[in-house]
């Protein structure tokens, strides 16, 4: 109220064509930024909401950081898994490159019927111990002859062969699951 007793009116601003350069600057600052003015620190709420935020976000960064170095942890893990699984497997089959001579000594004597007594149960033993390790014979007569794993040191022909068939073994082959350690050394007999 002023002094007559009305209500006091609100001025209203002065159009903007009225105003000099300069003021209509200072509006335009003044009204895209309202708190632009104002020159203060945050207290109270407003503090604790800042820490509250710098706290998130340092957290975040540690998550990140922890995680990353889980994942880095497990590749590593699994990797050392791999390489020992690796090994163990070379290390098969350099005992069991190291054991063909024998091997084949000891299967010569049996397709001779030289193998008896305590040499058989020991012969019946060796093969036991090397199915353990996942080592397996391979190459039969009358198999059908396959290059990957066969290795042909003979070859003849026959009018009534269909495919070319194993039908002598010199030396049978050995495998390690999917790995040849050494390929089955064979006659063949195909077709003319």
């Amino acid at each position: 109220m002023n002094s007559s007793g009305e209500q006091a009116r609100p001025t209203e601003p002065a159009p903007a064509s009225e105003s000099t350069p300069d003021e209509g600057a200072a509006e335009q600052d003044a009204s895209a930024d309202p708190l632009a003015g104002l020159d203060f620190e945050p207290t109270g709420d407003a503090a604790e909401d800042a820490e509250v935020l710098k706290a998130k976000a340092e957290a975040a960064q540690h998550l990140d950081a922890l995680q990353r170095e889980r994942a880095s942890f497990t590749n590593y893990r699994n990797r050392a898994l791999r390489d020992q699984e690796a090994a163990r497997d070379r290390g098969v089959q350099d005992v069991l490159s190291a054991l063909l001579p024998v091997l084949d000594d000891i299967e010569r004597a049996k397709q001779h019927g030289e193998l008896d007594g305590p040499m058989a149960a020991i012969a019946e033993k060796i093969d036991q111990s090397l199915q353990k390790f996942g080592v397996e014979r391979f190459g039969t007569v009358g198999e059908e002859f396959d290059p990957t794993v066969h290795e042909a040191l003979m070859h003849s022909t026959d009018a009534d062969a269909t495919t070319a068939t194993v039908n002598l073994v010199v030396e049978p082959g050995y495998r390690i699951g999917d790995k040849v350690v050494r390929a089955a050394r064979v006659g063949v007999v195909g077709p003319e």
